[in-house]
Order: structure tokens, then sequence, then C-alpha cells
């Protein structure tokens, strides 16, 4: 998603939120904030502090020092965005601010470069035993033979993990003349090529050619504990292993081991089990380098980490784009371009499918992208499908129920709710550029509503419901009415809605004529009617009375 941060300030609402900045960040990101927002400092607070003040704010910007598990996030019941100034979200219970509709974003461009450069660093630590070398030095020894290296012109970096950081360590390392070998199965062959590093087709081929030996993996149930005695034996004698990424990837009795037996030469670690550590079995060697977790620790990184997570605060407060969502799909730049205004529509079609069907309970949801934005990555527009569907389901006197649901918690409450899912693309659409058909089923009945939108402007329209065709822009106030085809209807709703004070903004009806494909045989047809004003329950029970009259539902778009 491209991100778009509002200029107009939260208090043109009427309501300014407030936002907890709860660990030191740049000062960039907090004046960002305060430009939207009420912003409090808790850099001092206590745990107990924190859990006695969250119920009070709706966001919280936070480092790798606070933790928002579920208890936290029990007690914090505004709460609708986390912003992560950094990579990981390990200090976050992801699941359960799903569950509670809260965005959870990070910041993974802040540190890239600054991960990189740390990895290079020690790098070139452990290959020419600088830090061992300087704390001789400075003790008043000269001991220059005793801390001879090894150059890295020529040597081989095997890379474990190919992302953004992997990446960049390897194009400064093959400044330093290295040849370079990294796995990672989702990254394209064409990117390897283009820079100049060899694929490995598993970890193994990485192993057994490798000088050097960096980690780059997230911290996942499959990768914790992925540097251990098995993988070690594959490695050649001699290898060095460099870990800036996360501690739990290595197991620490097994390095050691390695280095007790000369089959690692060296280590260069920044990361660690459990944080803070100043007691670790490999403190005291002599091959062994270590940094207290510094791989993000730049003046740039930390202001623009702190930028980069205040930004998403800010998107995810005032209806902006959130881009590094952790829990919403990232859509890429692009395709959001093309689809955002589309999310509307879908969100609108999900909500009037949801309205017409009559069962009591939605079964499942199928939703079609179909010509241009067929080709998109449209999961975002399905993902607002289900909102609509979810916000939209009515309740037993023909009232829209309200569902605490957003782009965060919609699909995981559609599987709670036992709703299947299923979406369709293809580039191709008949009459129209782009089409969005929603088909809702509850037992044995299926409704289906299809929209687009028109113009420069891209307004939303409704093209079909109740199986009948026809061309009406969407309104915030929308009800449709189904009934026997005869002579007379529209007026006499126009009349109701007249003694009721109801603007009509317009109207149309849908024959069954004017459907090529399963015509309602009934003689049925379909008018959609928008108004300036919500229409109560009670206008369309007046309307449901006239007969002919067999369906009918308004919906607050």
């Amino acid at each position: 998603m491209s991100t778009t941060t509002p200029e107009t300030p939260a208090a043109a609402t009427g309501t300014r939120k407030k936002v907890l900045v709860a660990e030191k960040v740049g000062d960039s990101g907090i004046e960002l904030l305060k430009r939207h927002f009420d912003v409090d400092l808790g850099f001092d607070w206590s745990r107990d502090d924190l859990a006695a003040k969250i119920a009070d704010y709706d966001g919280i910007l936070i480092r790798s020092g606070t933790k928002v598990d579920q208890t936290l996030i029990e007690a914090a019941p505004k709460l609708r965005a986390v912003g992560r100034a950094g990579v990981g979200v390990d200090n976050v219970d992801v699941p359960a601010a799903t569950r509670r509709g809260i965005v959870v974003a990070n910041a993974p461009q802040s540190n890239v470069i600054t991960a990189a450069e740390h990895t290079v660093a020690l790098l070139l630590a452990m290959a020419r035993n600088v830090p061992q070398a300087h704390a001789s030095l400075t003790s008043g020894k000269w001991e220059r033979s005793k801390f001879s290296g090894v150059e890295l012109y020529e040597k081989t970096l095997g890379i474990l993990g190919f992302g953004r950081i992997g990446q960049l360590v390897a194009q400064r390392a093959k400044g330093f003349g290295m040849n370079v070998i990294a796995y990672d199965p989702v990254v394209s062959a064409d990117r390897y090529a283009e820079l100049g590093v060899d694929k490995a087709a598993s970890p193994e081929d990485v192993y057994a050619v490798a000088d050097f030996l960096t980690l780059h993996l997230p911290k996942i149930p499959e990768t914790v504990g992925w540097l251990n005695k098995d993988v070690l034996d594959k490695c050649k004698d001699g290898v060095r292993v460099l870990n800036v990424a996360r501690g739990p990837l290595v197991v620490d009795e097994d390095l050691v081991a390695a280095i007790d037996s000369g089959k690692v030469a060296g280590a260069a670690l920044d990361v660690f089990q459990s944080e803070p550590v100043t007691e670790h079995p490999l403190f005291g060697y002599p091959n062994v380098v270590v940094t207290p977790h510094l791989g993000a620790s730049t003046a740039e990184a930390n202001d623009r980490a702190g930028f980069q997570a205040a930004e998403q605060i800010v998107a995810a407060l005032t209806g902006g784009s959130v881009t590094t969502a952790v829990n919403i799909p990232a859509i890429a730049a692009e395709d959001m371009a093309a689809l955002t205004p589309f999310v509307g529509l879908s969100r609108s079609l999900g909500k009037i499918a949801a309205a017409l069907i009559d069962g009591p309970s939605i079964d499942k949801v199928e939703t079609e992208f179909l010509g241009g934005v067929g080709a998109r990555d449209n999961r975002l527009l399905g993902v607002n499908v289900l909102i609509g569907v979810l916000a939209g389901g009515r309740g037993a006197a023909g009232e829209q129920s309200k569902v605490d649901v957003n782009e965060v918690n919609a699909p995981s409450l559609a599987e709670e709710r036992g709703i299947k899912v299923e979406t369709e693309a293809s580039d191709q659409a008949r009459d129209y550029t782009d089409l969005i058909r929603v088909t809702v089923t509850s037992g044995e009945q299926s409704v289906r509503v299809v929209g687009t939108v028109i113009g420069q402007r891209h307004r939303p329209h409704l093209l079909e419901a109740w199986g009948q065709r026809f061309q009406v822009q969407l309104e915030e106030h929308v009800s449709l009415f189904r009934y026997h085809d005869v002579p007379g209807i529209i007026g006499k709703v126009g009349t109701i809605f007249g003694s009721h004070g109801i603007n009509i903004g317009s109207s149309i009806v849908g024959h069954g004529r004017d459907l090529e494909e399963g015509a309602d045989k009934n003689g049925l047809a379909t008018m959609v009617v928008t108004t300036e004003e919500p229409v109560p329950a009670a206008v369309v029970d007046e309307i449901l009375a006239i007969e002919g009259f067999v369906a009918g539902r308004t919906v607050e778009i």
C-alpha cells in the first residue's frame, strides 16, 4: 500500500485522539504525532504505570522494551494502533491485537542499512581480531603476531535469509571481493543474478562452501534453534559465524561446543537468547566478538524508525493507508494506487449483499474481481468486502447490526463465525472495464450484487441486485425494494417517502427483461432509491404493506 499521511489534524472532527510514546524515539516521529493527536511521553513509566493508564490511549508507539501482551491489550479498550519503531514485533501479542481489531505496524525499512553495516563491521572485526587487539594494546601490550587475522578477499560468505538486510550485506561483501552464496527460496533468481550472488538450492549448499556464515532470518517457529549441532557439523572446518538477526536462531551450547572443538574458528554475535545479558558462556572466548544488540543503534536509524512508526499510527487512526501492518495485507504501491477507488465500493457491496440475504446466518462469501481490478493484488479489497458483510448483517427487525470490525480482524471474525470465503480474479470483464461481484450464501439461498466505479472521480455504482440490472450511483443512504412489476409502484413509494419528509436523490428500476441470464420468471422488479437522510425501518414496513411488495431493505453505506 502507499502511505498517505493526512495533513488535517484529528482535531478537525472535534475530538483529538490520544497517543502514548512509551519509549524514546527521534524527535521527528514525536513531532509528527503531535500534529495530529494529543501525545504523552511515558519513557520513565513502570509496567504498572502503563497498565493503569493505557485505557486512555488510541495508539501507542513502542520500541523493543515495552511488552504489549494480551493483559495490556485487554486493559486498553480504546487502543486501535500499535507502532513498533523497529523491525521485529516479538514484544507484541499480534493474534490478541488482531482479535481486537488493533493495527500492529512496524518500521521494516528503518534499520536495514544500519543492520547491514553492523554485520559488515563485525565481519571485519572478527576476521582481523580488532577488539581483541585494541584491548591488548590499551592494556599496555604490543602483541602484533598474536592477532594476525584472515582476509575477506576471495573468501566465500554464506547468507541464510536473503531479504533486505541480507541483500545489502551481499552488496557490501562483493565490494571486498568476496564470493557470496545465499539461500532464500522466496527471492527470485533474477534478483540473485542482479546482485551477482549464487542462489543456493538448499541451506546445505551454503554450509558446504561458506568460510563465513551470517544469519538474516526472521524469528519464527521454523527458525528458532536453526544454527545447531547438526547444521554446524555440515559446515566447513574453520567456519566463522555471525548473528546480527535474532538470538534464538542460535543454540548457544552447540556453538560453544563447536568453537571448543575447533570446528568453528570464530563467532561474532550482536543478539542473544535473552536480553539484556552480561554473562554468557562465549563472552570470555578470545575468538568471539560480541556487541550489546547494536544492529539498529545509530542516530539515523533511531530517528527513521520512530518517524516511520509514527507515520503508520497516523495512517491507522485517521483513515490513511497503513503500509507496514503485520496483520493487514501489504499491497504494493502501484497496486494500491489503482485499487484505492475500489475500497469503498467493495465495502458497500458487502453491506448490500448481507442486507439482502434472508437467512439467519451467512455461510459463504464469494467475491469475483474482473477486468483491470482482477489483474491486481486485490486482497485488501477482499478484506473490505468481508468488513461490509460483517457490518451489514441484519437483525430480526431488519435493522443493520453494529459490528466492531475492520481490516485487521475481519478475516478472523469471519473464520470464527464459520463463514467460508472464496475469491476469484480474471483480467477479463464484459461491458465495464472493472467489475466486482459479491455473492453471499445462507443455507440454500444466494444473493449476488455487482458494482464498479465510473468517471474521473471514481464514483461507486451498483449494477445488479436481487437478480436485476441497472446503473445507480451509490450514496450514503440506499433503499432497495422487490415487488411485482405492475404500473404505479414508483409513485406509491415516492408518496410515502414524501409524507415522511424523506427527499429522494435518485431512483431506478431493474426489470427481469434487463438481465440476460437468469431473468426473473415471477415478474418481479427491483427498485433502488438513494435518499439524503436515513430511511427508518417503519417507513420500509409501510411500503412493504402495499400489495405487490415482497421485500425491502435500507442500507447505510
